[in-house]
């Protein structure tokens, strides 16, 4: 392999910081897209399969769309996961709230702002 000149080796440190910074943009739209996705299944499941409500019944939905899903696109649509859509609607409840918060952290972030119980904490 040929050695590289002063400026060929600028110019692939350029690109390849290029390269880096386009697929750190990639994965950050990936991660908004994705978390946005699921608080919106949780909206659904709450306000079209739950009523608002914490019903018995919407267990046995929820089991079975999570059957439906995982079937139909695979894995990572377990009863947990559609649980924890179903708790980001209910922690998050303003659109535009979350879609400020989505923005700004991961969903495993998100995650775990959903689940402190302490609302100063939260905070």
């Amino acid at each position: 392999m040929k050695k590289m000149t002063l400026s060929e080796t600028s110019i692939f440190q350029h690109i390849k910081q290029l390269i880096t910074n386009a697929r750190n943009n990639v994965a950050i739209a990936i991660n908004s897209e994705l978390s946005l996705l699921y608080w919106q299944i949780g909206k659904k499941i709450k306000t079209d399969i739950l009523k608002d409500k914490r019903a018995e019944y919407g267990e046995k939905i929820i089991e079975d769309l999570s059957k439906r899903l995982t079937f139909e696109y695979g894995r990572g649509w377990s009863e947990k996961q559609l649980r924890h859509c179903l708790r980001t609607a209910e922690t998050f409840p303003d659109e535009e709230i979350f879609s400020a918060l989505r923005r700004e952290l991961t969903w495993t972030h998100i995650k775990a702002l959903m689940y402190i119980d302490d609302p100063l904490k939260e905070d």
